[in-house]
């Protein structure tokens, strides 16, 4: 047998557990991996909310995003073998919060020797989702980059991608991450009440583009301040981002690859700053759904 997180029902975390199952075989364009080491993102607890919809089967496995060594490949699959270490998206169903998982082939890349496992499996979703929000509008050298919610794990590594084009990048996050954010090479401004005013005194032209990994009011707060709002991308809130003139982000199938030569290079750290053992996933959730971890958070199952 086999340990997975899982939720039982829709709703807090008191639906969450740690449940046993067999060890998953893959199927047909899959690989199965011991997993070591997985992601924690915002949407794990907002599938678990329902947030995303009500079509998961339960008990529904937890966490989209891993890294490991395959075990089995599934047919079809020629482009990984048994013992190859790799990171990828999990497949439907599966969960990355567990001791074996299976990946999608099609999303799914070699993990170079460069980067650690725990590195590794933030980039399926978080680093890929870095990368695609600040290349979906490109952005000339100088250029100003408004970067909302600068202080979490895919702000972070926007606001490297940004230092790595030239960019001008200002970061708003929460007073406590400040250190972390100049760290990166972005200005730094304090979220809250005034935010609009102190992103003005800072560029008074304004950005020319802002991702925004918050959503809701602190995204309606800067809107006003870009100077074309179809340069306003939004991975947090979609919706909002419509309604203010501005796009969701759109993923693209090169990201993962391309982020991984990134971070391969030392060009982007991941900032992993706190790592969970696989009977603490309770408490790795909870920490990234306060909405105030800074950098990523990943889980680890025991060995």
């Amino acid at each position: 047998m086999s340990k997975v997180y899982v939720f039982t029902d829709y709703g807090g975390p008191e639906n969450q557990q740690l449940i046993d199952r067999p060890a998953p075989m893959p199927g047909p364009g899959e690989v199965a991996i011991e997993v070591r080491a997985a992601g924690v993102n915002p949407a794990d607890w907002k599938i678990r909310e329902g947030h995303l919809g009500r079509h998961w089967s339960l008990p529904a496995p937890m966490g989209r995003e891993a890294a490991g060594v395959v075990t089995q490949v599934g047919d079809g699959v020629e482009d990984f073998a048994v013992g190859d270490e790799v990171l990828g998206l999990v497949a439907p169903g599966q969960g990355g919060m567990a001791e074996h998982t299976l990946l999608r082939a099609s999303t799914t890349v070699a993990k170079p020797e460069e980067i650690s496992f725990t590195d590794a499996a933030t980039i399926p979703v978080a680093a890929a989702t870095a990368y695609d929000a600040t290349h979906q509008i490109e952005l000339e050298p100088g250029q100003t980059l408004l970067l909302l919610g600068a202080g979490g794990g895919v702000g972070l590594m926007a606001a490297q991608i940004g230092r790595v084009h030239a960019f001008t990048v200002i970061g708003v996050a929460s007073a406590t991450k400040r250190e972390l954010v100049e760290s990166t090479g972005a200005v730094f401004i304090e979220s809250g009440p005034g935010v609009s005013d102190r992103v003005r005194q800072t560029i008074p032209d304004g950005p020319d583009l802002i991702v925004d990994l918050v959503g809701g009011d602190p995204l309606r707060a800067v809107a006003g301040l870009v100077h074309d709002r179809t340069r306003i991308i939004s991975a947090a809130d979609p919706e909002t981002a419509v309604e203010l003139g501005g796009r969701a982000l759109e993923r693209t199938s090169e990201a993962m690859g391309k982020i991984t030569d990134v971070i391969q290079y030392g060009l982007v750290d991941p900032h992993v700053r706190a790592q969970f053992d696989l009977n603490e996933t309770g408490q790795a959730i909870a920490a990234v759904e306060t909405g105030h971890a800074a950098g990523k958070i990943t889980v680890i199952p025991q060995d």
